[in-house]
């Protein structure tokens, strides 16, 4: 797999996807990779091309998830060199030298290749890896969030212009802020009535 290094919201999208398929972050429903047919499923709700061969294994699972805690430590960093050095240990797993090629719209674009035969956890640590530099570079290790909904243990990486993401699962966390706040204005007003 070779991996655009200006493209880093796919993989930052991805590294927070990720990191909310963990137990610590999915309290109430457990684990959200368990097994090959959940990794496979995750990987192609993605649209992730890798090289790795799929389906996955068992073994592959277990990487997976390992690599899922290397990634939420890298998340919850509190400088950017910090992010930066933890990126670096990742990209090494299974990146080679950037090369710089041309695209389709014939401009040089600089990639990571990934060593032949990589691991399908040691490609997603590449891709992951080029994705966090890029957003310690173009936006700045604040970008790096913990979620905002009251109980969530969630983080997640904000690629949105604003910068104004809050939520790890905007869907299901920012849903269950904004339902907790209704409920507690629709509680007062019957309280003051």
């Amino acid at each position: 797999m070779e991996i655009p290094v200006d493209e880093y919201a796919l993989g930052a999208a991805v590294a927070t996807d990720l990191v909310t398929t963990s137990p610590t972050v999915r309290e109430s429903t457990g684990e959200a990779l368990p097994t090959p047919i959940a990794l496979a499923v995750f990987l192609a709700g993605q649209g992730l091309q890798l090289d790795a061969p799929l389906p996955p294994t068992k073994d592959d699972v277990f990487q997976v998830q390992l690599l899922r805690r290397e990634v939420r430590g890298i998340m919850e960093t509190e400088t950017a060199d910090q992010a930066v050095a933890g990126c670096q240990v990742l990209l090494r797993r299974a990146g080679l030298a950037p090369v710089l090629r041309r695209a389709a719209d014939d401009k040089w674009q600089w990639h990571v290749p990934t060593a032949p035969g990589a691991s399908l956890a040691d490609e997603l640590a590449a891709l992951i890896s080029t994705a966090l530099l890029g957003v310690v570079r173009a936006l700045g290790h604040e970008r790096f969030r913990a979620c905002e909904a009251p109980g969530c243990r969630g983080v997640f990486v904000d690629t949105s212009r604003a910068g104004r993401r809050r939520y790890c699962m905007p869907e299901l966390c920012g849903n269950r802020h904004n339902v907790a706040k209704h409920r507690a204005r629709r509680q007062a007003r019957s309280v003051d009535a």
